[in-house]
């Protein structure tokens, strides 16, 4: 609902188009854009006096602070667009970086950018938290948004399984057990590298995912987060094992 000239009461001269004209007349040059403000005020002169403060007669000045209100959300609304603009192209440029870090295997650096992203995270649940607001005041429904989105997620068992000479059963001795290690340390380095890089691709992919929606989605981005996290301590256990099985 917009405020329009049926929310100014008669008068015996001119009725409410008179009164209407009368009240532009009397705001400042700066506000001709009177039409368009009025438009995304979804208020009547009550509701308006009721959030403005009571003007009495002055209904100049009551639209007035009204117009000042909706500029300052107006300005609100494109601050938190920026904010969720500039979030995705940290989450983008994150993603990108922990495709590198994660290859050169730098553990501690790839933490450090799960907590930048934390950090990112939390700037947008703010501006979030204003952008409602805002469009509470203005009176915006807010959009519908549909089924939430799902973060895939990626268990051990997801993972290739590590050849072991003891699924063989029992040896006569010794020599035969290190026999069937040397002929098993092929398989065994491969479903090391198809480990490390599976959760390290999967990593990267979920990072990618919550970066295309600026976090503004605030249950998938802490979803999504979590899964990122997770996914690290999974991927640091991958390299544990590699090294335990291979020396390196």
């Amino acid at each position: 609902m917009m405020l329009t000239a049926r929310t100014f009461p008669a008068t015996p001269s001119g009725g409410a188009l008179g009164e209407r004209r009368r009240v532009e007349s009397r705001l400042p040059a700066r506000t001709h854009h009177i039409e368009d403000m009025l438009a995304a005020v979804p208020m009547s002169v009550a509701e308006l006096r009721r959030a403005v403060g009571r003007f009495e007669t002055d209904t100049a000045g009551m639209v007035l602070a009204s117009i000042r209100t909706a500029e300052r959300a107006f300005a609100e609304l494109d601050a938190c667009d920026t904010v969720i603009d500039e979030a995705g192209a940290r989450g983008e440029k994150a993603a990108a970086r922990l495709r590198e870090l994660l290859a050169l295997e730098a553990a501690d650096d790839v933490g450090a950018e799960l907590d930048a992203l934390e950090a990112t995270a939390s700037e947008v649940r703010r501006s979030m938290a204003v952008l409602q607001l805002m469009n509470r005041i203005l009176g915006r429904d807010a959009d519908d948004e549909g089924a939430p989105q799902a973060v895939v997620r990626l268990a051990e068992d997801d993972l290739p399984p590590l050849p072991s000479s003891y699924d063989d059963g029992e040896y006569d001795d010794l020599m035969a057990m290190a026999d069937r290690e040397a002929e098993l340390a092929p398989r065994l380095e491969h479903a090391h590298r198809q480990r490390v890089s599976r959760v390290a691709a999967h990593l990267v992919n979920v990072v990618q995912g919550v970066a295309r929606t600026g976090f503004a989605d605030e249950r998938f981005a802490r979803d999504a987060l979590h899964e990122a996290r997770r996914c690290y301590e999974l991927w640091r256990r991958c390299l544990a094992e590699r090294r335990r099985d291979l020396g390196r």
